[in-house]
């Protein structure tokens, strides 16, 4: 009965993974498209349309989707580790969530607070990844040490914190280089915003970042506490 359980959740999985990448690559030729038909800039100042830069951007994105949604997987084959299926099923929902609704169907500047809802998603799951970590780390042996669970948890903050400064980076590394809005320092309409509101796309992820963390890792050590003093 367990070997059919666990069967049936990585049938899930790859399934769910499978509909991601099938979705992603539709998205690619749409954005193509639209790159080849859209107008270089804005014929209308009343009326704000969509221009080539703003597909680069979509597209950018799908590639980028279509290439770490792998990640997983790779890490799995060639680190002989194994990730939970419910942590690379949450993983394949957040890259959902942020490139086919955020990027592609515009969710980013349609649903208010859009991006600081994904930026509390992903790092609670980054914590939890931390966690995940730590665990696979102990049961291959590699480590030596013991951790209490504040080093833990503490790892855990600090890794989900510094992934959301590499994103950052990235985005503003891309808006440099692409003239891209990533970091949303330009309205919809491609108003630039000036002094801290063009400041605040980023530091209210990175903020976002934080304390979703620290609710994940606080939950997480409280949890290892728990299973210590069974022990």
């Amino acid at each position: 009965m367990g070997y059919f359980s666990v069967k049936k959740k990585r049938n899930f999985k790859d399934k769910v993974g499978m509909l991601l990448f099938l979705i992603l690559i539709v998205c690619v030729i749409y954005v193509v498209v639209r790159i080849i038909v859209s107008p270089s800039e804005s014929e209308s100042s009343k009326e704000y349309v969509k221009v080539r830069s703003d597909y680069v951007l979509m597209l950018l994105q799908c590639i980028l989707g279509l290439i770490v949604m792998f990640i997983p997987s790779v890490i799995e084959r060639k680190k002989s580790i194994d990730i939970p299926d419910s942590m690379e099923i949450l993983y394949f929902i957040f890259l959902f969530l942020a490139i086919v609704l955020g990027e592609v169907r515009d969710f980013y500047y349609i649903i208010p607070y859009w991006d600081i809802i994904l930026h509390a998603f992903s790092a609670g799951m980054l914590a939890s990844l931390g966690f995940v970590l730590i665990g696979i780390i102990k049961k291959t042996g590699h480590l030596k040490y013991y951790l209490s669970p504040f080093y833990i948890a503490l790892f855990s903050f600090c890794f989900a914190l510094t992934m959301g400064v590499i994103w950052e980076i990235y985005e503003y590394s891309a808006d440099g280089l692409l003239s891209l809005n990533m970091q949303k320092y330009a309205l919809a309409d491609g108003t630039r915003l000036v002094g801290r509101k063009a400041l605040s796309d980023t530091m209210e992820d990175l903020i976002v970042d934080a304390l979703s963390a620290l609710v994940i890792t606080i939950l997480g050590y409280y949890q290892l506490k728990k299973e210590e003093n069974m022990d």
